[in-house]
């Protein structure tokens, strides 16, 4: 299974992608967001970056529901990322080759 490291492995492979200074990983093409450390809020709590679930942008909300909806094991999200073409996957559940995939689709759509 997949882990920050593949993340970054992969994400740096691709044309253009730079990784801002992090805790976790955040990565960016063309100053866009594609793929980053999901920075969990709870109430009453300070953020905390967790590296073991990645930060995807999708495009679109039919995308995100899709994810969400088609694999709830692997995808998430919460209410503050409602209305945002984001959607969370856990790490420790995803492929290496489908976490290819995803990263690449993100870089592409924010590459663009």
């Amino acid at each position: 299974m997949a882990d920050a490291d593949d993340v970054r492995r992969l994400a740096l492979a691709l044309d253009g992608a730079v990784e801002n200074e992090s805790d976790g990983f955040d990565f960016r093409v063309g100053g866009r967001g594609f793929v980053w450390s999901y920075p969990e809020r709870e109430p009453g709590r300070r953020r905390v970056l967790r590296t073991d679930v990645a930060v995807l942008y999708v495009g679109d909300e039919a995308e995100k529901q899709a994810l969400v909806l088609g694999e709830p094991e692997l995808f998430f999200t919460v209410p503050g990322y409602d209305g945002l073409p984001l959607v969370m996957v856990r790490l420790p559940r995803v492929t290496v080759d489908r976490l290819a995939e995803l990263v690449t689709d993100a870089w592409r759509m924010r590459v663009e």
